[in-house]
């Protein structure tokens, strides 16, 4: 008769676990979109205020295509083209255009768009607003923007302890979009305590997609034995997903930009590889990561999906303007 023998651990299939939902948001997608197709209608150069995205590819791209990114609307020389990013600017960038002689075009993403809205409503209704963010980030630095007698930072549940507010009965929370869903209402609930009439937005602020990116990544993390995020580090939301992984309990998650950067110390005794993507990222990027792992035996790719995506934006209204080159160039003649 004959004898069993146990499988050696190392004869156990490779696989990835690969996220979905990931990769580009609506928002996203509409801004990536706007540049190439002013590109098309305008002809180049068209400047671009801050990175449109955080992605390191997707800038170098748009880059090679023509577009011109600067830190200020006031680098960009008069009569010329300038575009918002999808992180919103405040209402002083906007004026800074106007006086520099630029026609623009607002690629902020409309979730964005929203929050502003919400700001400048509970200004005039004089609130004291308590924006939950991180300090330094554009979106952060745009929706303070809206109405910066009314709004201050709270950067975190530590942060809450030096918020003093006016009237506590008349105060309330608004968010950058792309935080951690989990670490925001701990802030929410440290503001609550400490503020009990504490007044939450109409809707969540935080974004559904990077609501839906990091609850597929808590899947992941709860499978896979390493978890590989794609995305820039500065990319906020693509920060977020690597924390919210550690926190599901994945014992290793890293955020790299390109394949090549992944180290392959990682895999070490690794079966199961997550896989997912920040809400700039494109897909070819993903795909160049699982082509680099199933070089080296990660062959098996199963498709890890806890949401369905279909929203989509429409393209910022200006783009509908043909003649905006010939209208940019008009502004010199008016000095």
């Amino acid at each position: 008769m004959g004898t069993m023998t146990a499988t050696p651990a190392t004869n156990r299939p490779k696989r990835v676990l690969l996220a979905a939902p990931r990769g580009y948001c609506a928002g996203v997608d509409r801004a990536v979109i706007a540049v190439e197709k002013a590109l098309e209608q305008y002809g180049a150069p068209i400047y671009v205020r801050h990175e449109i995205v955080h992605n390191k590819y997707v800038v170098q791209t748009l880059e090679r295509k023509g577009a011109i990114f600067v830190d200020q609307a006031t680098e960009v020389p008069p009569g010329n083209i300038v575009m918002f990013s999808a992180h919103g600017v405040a209402p002083t960038v906007h004026e800074e255009a106007r006086v520099g002689r630029l026609k623009t075009i607002d690629a902020t993403c409309p979730l964005v768009t929203k929050v502003h809205k919400e700001a400048v409503r509970f200004a005039n209704e004089d609130f004291d607003i308590l924006l939950i963010g991180h300090e330094g980030h554009e979106e952060v630095i745009g929706t303070s923007g809206e109405a910066p007698d009314h709004i201050q930072l709270v950067d975190g549940p530590a942060d809450v302890a030096k918020v003093e507010v006016r009237d506590p009965s008349k105060v309330v929370w608004l968010s950058q979009t792309t935080l951690s869903v989990d670490e925001t209402m701990e802030t929410v609930d440290a503001l609550k305590e400490k503020f009990p009439q504490l007044i939450s937005p109409p809707s969540d602020d935080i974004c559904y997609a990077t609501q839906n990116r990091q609850t597929a990544i808590k899947e992941l993390a709860t499978q896979a034995e390493l978890v590989i995020v794609v995305g820039s580090k500065n990319s906020s939301n693509s920060q977020r997903m690597v924390d919210v992984a550690k926190q599901a309990g994945a014992p290793a998650a890293y955020l790299v930009d390109f394949a090549s950067e992944i180290d392959e110390a990682w895999l070490e005794g690794v079966d199961s590889v997550g896989l997912s993507s920040g809400a700039s990222v494109p897909d070819v990027l993903v795909q160049e990561v699982l082509e680099w792992l199933s070089q080296r035996g990660y062959v098996d790719v199963e498709l890890v999906k806890t949401a369905d995506e279909s929203l989509t934006f429409s393209l910022p209204k200006e783009l509908r303007d043909q003649d905006l080159r010939a209208k940019a160039a008009a502004l010199l003649e008016n000095e």
